[in-house]
């Protein structure tokens, strides 16, 4: 009876010490996924590719105040101009894969690949997180060209074959590249004028040195909003909120015509996609905040915010068919 007694004593004392090392996993485990899941827990760096004042740079900062509410932490926005975009995209690509440091970059992303040799891979390198924001251009031309509206420009081009220009910010720029397409399916010939950035093609524009600029709201919406420049069509797939009575280049004839200068959020490959996802969630619901969303329509901007896999479906689009265009106009870097 005694040795039945013992072995029962020491049975209890196993299934005792049992339990409280189940009960110590178990009350552990919320901690430990806590830990793991606790993102973000610091300051999140965006690195813009282009200087503090142009376009990309103010949408980023628009969109960092409603993002850094929503994640509860700081969001900070860098600047690393230089080299099209390759400083900001290796200064990302050099940052621990953890969701801490992103890129914000726009519309040469994707046309990069094929204007330029870069080292590294912007299909394999950088994974898409979310596409916050879409602008189309505006084809503005001086308030007093003889031509008043879109189909006007064409004829007066056609009828005076290489008397006509468009400026540009760059090789590669949407600016760029919205030209040529007009170049390609209108058959109008025209030149290109490159500048160094949007604000000198649009001095110019208003000088009339240069004869149309396709620019993105954030640089041409207020000018066409005091009368200094005139808007002959908008490049989106539907008219600008911002500018109801101009019509886009799709409804003047041109049923494939749209181009987009996007903004997205890029991480490092190798990022959790938890993380990604969590990103993604909170670019989309920033962009929904009703003062941000009325602020973006206002300045001529479409709201996106997309899931990682639709930018990447976007994205692939966006490169072979700007790959496809410049390869097929002989578009170079000179």
């Amino acid at each position: 009876m005694m040795q039945e007694h013992e072995s029962q004593a020491a049975t209890n004392a196993a299934r005792r010490r049992w339990l409280a090392a189940a009960l110590a996993v178990v009350a552990a485990t919320p901690l430990a996924a806590q830990a793991q899941g606790a993102f973000p827990n610091k300051p999140i760096r965006v690195i813009v590719p282009y200087a503090a004042g142009g376009g990309a740079d103010a949408n980023a900062r628009l969109l960092s105040q409603p993002l850094s509410q929503l994640l509860g932490q700081p969001i900070i926005v860098e600047n690393k101009p230089g080299a099209s975009g390759v400083l900001a995209a290796q200064a990302v690509l050099q940052a621990p894969a953890d969701g801490y440091t992103l890129l914000f970059d726009t519309f040469p992303y994707a046309v990069n690949a094929v204007l330029r040799k870069l080292p590294f891979d912007p299909v394999k390198d950088l994974v898409p997180v979310s596409q916050a924001i879409n602008m189309p251009n505006i084809l503005v031309v001086p308030a007093d060209a003889p031509y008043k509206n879109f189909q006007e420009l064409l004829d007066y081009g056609r009828k005076h074959p290489g008397q006509l220009n468009y400026a540009s910010y760059g090789a590669g720029g949407s600016a760029h590249l919205a030209a040529e397409m007009l170049k390609r399916d209108g058959k109008l010939d025209w030149v290109h004028v490159p500048y160094k950035g949007g604000a000198p093609a649009i001095t110019d524009l208003l000088a009339g040195q240069v004869s149309a600029y396709f620019a993105n709201p954030v640089s041409g919406l207020a000018y066409v909003q005091s009368g200094k420049l005139r808007a002959l069509a908008t490049t989106g797939d539907k008219r600008m909120a911002a500018l109801p009575d101009v019509p886009t280049v799709k409804e003047s004839g041109f049923k494939d015509f749209e181009v987009v200068e996007w903004n997205g959020f890029f991480a490092p490959a190798g990022t959790p996609q938890p993380v990604i996802d969590r990103l993604a969630a909170a670019v989309r619901d920033a962009i929904r905040e009703p003062e941000v969303n009325k602020r973006l329509l206002s300045m001529g901007i479409e709201p996106v915010g997309n899931t990682p896999a639709e930018f990447k479906t976007f994205l692939a689009g966006q490169i072979n068919r700007w790959g496809a265009l410049v390869k097929a106009n002989h578009i170079t870097l000179d």
